[in-house]
């Protein structure tokens, strides 16, 4: 039982690097940033928003567009 719960955080830990990867990608292809860059908007939008970074994340890679804020 342990073991399946391992395999499964580490799936959702994988998919969530992913997921924040593809995000700092469009940032850093469409505003020219480096990826520490990119990763700390990403962090600045965030805080911002009091939003949890893999939504943040999420938003940007289904709509292409930063959250403006809640």
């Amino acid at each position: 039982m342990a073991t399946a719960q391992q395999v499964s955080q580490l799936r959702h830990a994988i998919d969530t690097r992913d997921l924040i990867g593809q995000a700092k990608g469009i940032l850093m292809e469409r505003y020219k940033l480096t990826a520490e860059q990119a990763f700390a908007l990403l962090v600045r939008a965030s805080q911002h928003s009091n939003t949890k970074l893999t939504e943040i994340a999420s938003y940007l890679c289904r709509s292409g567009e930063l959250p403006t804020g809640r």
